[in-house]
């Protein structure tokens, strides 16, 4: 069973996009879901994710425990989210073994070149086919 990690913050409308979409790929992963804050963890938990908690220590400690984590590209880049993700969560996310999947979500001033014109279902369709190719290895 893979252990998923959806890490989200603001209003967690794309990790509840994330939760329901992994869910139908891979019915029997553990989903984790941690918000950067209760609102982001809330919409998670309602969306089916199996665990959820809120925070820097949630991230911290759930980032080394994944198989697979994923999230806006944000949750890598200190300071981004509007300040949600502190420098400790973006190390803990680096340095987790686990296999990122980073969804480029051009917002709070991070740029990511080639992501023109695709809509956010698309970016989320592109990465639930990359955690179908990961979960089968």
């Amino acid at each position: 069973m893979k252990n998923v990690l959806i890490i989200d913050g603001q209003g967690g409308l794309l990790g509840k996009q994330m939760v329901e979409a992994v869910r139908k790929l891979i019915p029997s992963a553990e989903i984790t879901a941690v918000g950067t804050n209760t609102m982001a963890t809330a919409s998670m938990l309602k969306a089916g994710a199996d665990n959820g908690a809120t925070g820097e220590n949630a991230v911290v400690v759930c980032a080394g425990r994944a198989d697979i984590i994923v999230g806006p590209i944000g949750i890598v880049i200190a300071d981004s989210l509007l300040g949600e993700i502190t420098p400790k969560m973006a190390v803990a996310i680096g340095r987790s073994q686990a296999k990122k999947i980073l969804i480029p979500v051009n917002k709070c001033n991070n740029i990511v070149i080639g992501t023109d014109g695709k809509s956010t279902t698309e970016l989320i369709a592109e990465a639930i086919e990359k955690i179908r190719e990961i979960s089968r290895s």
